[in-house]
């Protein structure tokens, strides 16, 4: 198995940056166009656990879209051959306490790359 072929790991970067933008920019239709629709596919947040792709869209669709913007540190993301990627990231929201964690499990599939799972927490600094 090959690890981070250039063009597959552009690819997995550019659909991070998407997910990113549309995070901090509450862009609802893209977040819910990036995760797998799916009943497989499942969302540890913060503060709730999500199981399919319609609990995560109903989750989206009711969340405040206050206070989203943060700084990221320490992406890391690997692909693994041509179909599967992870990506890890440390984030800070400015007023909040604690760094928060995040990690996707991205798959390609017809439609693309997708979020097949992810976990988000928050630990003490």
């Amino acid at each position: 198995m090959e690890i981070n072929i250039p063009e597959v790991l552009e690819q997995v970067s550019e659909a991070f940056q998407r997910y990113e933008a549309a995070l901090t920019g509450n862009d609802v239709n893209v977040l819910d166009e990036l995760f797998w629709d799916s009943p497989h596919t499942i969302r540890y947040g913060a503060g709730e656990n999500l199981y399919g792709y319609d609990e995560i869209a109903e989750y989206r669709a009711s969340r405040s879209p206050q206070g989203l913007d943060r700084t990221l540190s320490r992406t890391v993301i690997t692909t693994f051959g041509r179909d599967i990627a992870t990506a890890m990231t440390q984030f800070e929201r400015t007023g909040r306490e604690g760094i928060g964690r995040q990690s996707q499990t991205w798959a390609k599939l017809p439609e693309g790359w997708r979020i097949v799972a992810a976990h988000v927490s928050v630990i003490e600094r």
